[in-house]
C-alpha cells in the first residue's frame, strides 16, 4: 500500500506547475494534500478511480486539506469536533478495515512565535484526539506538522533555536507525540539520513538545499510490523515543499 503526503502551497497554482502529471505518476492508493488554499467549487479535479474528500477553511485562500483515495473509506470525520480548531479545515479522518487515516496541517507558531500559545493548546488537543482514534484501531498520520524535531531535520539548527517550528516548546510537543504511541516512520527506518521536505522561497535556499523536514508520516506501535518504506520525493517540483511516503506491507 502506498501513501503519499503533499503540501501543495495553494492547489490551484500546483495545478500549473505540474501537480497532475505527478499524481497520475505517483499512483498512490491514498494521496493527501495540505494547504489547498481554496473554498468549494474553486477547483474541480478529474481523478478517475479516487474518491474525493475536500476540508475548507472558513477563511479565503487560507489552509484546507484534502484526501484522494482508490479504496472507499468506512466513515469520514471533518476536523477534531472541537469548534475552536475547526474553522481552518486542517484534518480530515478516514476510517478503514484496519486503520484510521489522519491527514492534518498543523498550525503555524509564526514569526516571533505569535501563535504559539494556540499551538500548544492545538498539540494537545490533536494528541488526545489521536490518542482516542489508537484506542479502536492502529492510525496513520500524515502531513505538514509544521515542526523539525532533531536538529538533524534542518539545516541550521543553532540560529533557528528561537524560530517558529524548531522552538523548544514545539519540539517538546512533537516529543509527546511520539511518546504517546506513535513512530516517526522516516526517522525510525533512516536515524542519519540527512533529508527535508520544505525549504524557504528565498535566499535560493532549495537551490543550496538549506531545508527542514517538517513534513511526516507516523503510525501507531500496532502498524510497526507492516513498515516496508518511507520516502521525500526531493526532486518532485511545484510547492516550497515535496512530497513524502510510506509504503506498507
Amino acid at each position: 500500500m502506498k501513501l503519499i503526503s503533499w503540501n501543495v502551497n495553494g492547489l490551484r497554482a500546483c495545478v500549473t506547475k505540474g501537480f497532475m502529471d505527478y499524481f497520475e505518476e505517483a499512483d498512490a492508493d491514498v494521496f493527501c494534500i495540505q494547504e489547498s488554499k481554496l473554498q468549494e467549487g474553486q477547483i474541480s479535479l478529474e481523478l478517475e478511480g479516487y474518491h474525493q474528500y475536500w476540508n475548507y477553511a472558513e477563511k479565503k485562500g487560507y489552509s484546507g486539506t484534502a484526501v484522494f483515495t482508490k479504496e472507499k473509506p468506512l466513515s469520514v470525520a471533518y476536523g477534531m469536533e472541537i469548534e475552536k480548531h475547526d474553522q481552518e479545515g486542517r484534518v480530515i479522518t478516514l476510517e478503514f478495515k484496519d486503520f484510521f487515516l489522519v491527514t492534518v496541517y498543523t498550525p503555524n507558531a509564526q514569526e516571533g512565535l505569535a501563535r504559539l500559545d494556540y499551538r500548544m493548546e492545538w498539540e494537545d488537543e490533536f494528541r488526545g484526539y489521536l490518542k482516542k482514534l489508537d484506542e479502536q484501531k492502529p492510525v496513520i498520520v500524515c502531513g505538514d506538522m509544521n515542526v523539525a524535531h532533531q536538529e538533524i531535520d534542518l539545516k541550521n539548527p543553532k540560529t533557528n533555536r528561537k524560530s517558529a517550528g524548531f522552538s523548544d516548546q514545539e519540539r517538546e510537543k512533537f516529543g509527546c507525540l511520539l511518546n504517546a504511541g506513535f513512530i516517526d516512520t522516516y526517522r525510525y527506518l533512516y536515524p542519519d539520513k540527512v533529508e527535508y521536505s520544505w525549504w524557504s522561497y528565498r535566499f535560493k535556499a532549495r537551490e543550496k538545499n538549506a531545508g527542514w523536514r517538517i513534513d511526516y508520516f507516523l503510525i501507531s506501535e500496532g502498524l510497526r510490523d507492516r513498515l516496508k518504506d518511507a520516502k521525500i520525493h526531493t526532486s518532485v517540483m511545484g510547492s516550497d515543499h515535496c512530497p513524502v511516503e510510506l509504503d506498507l506491507q
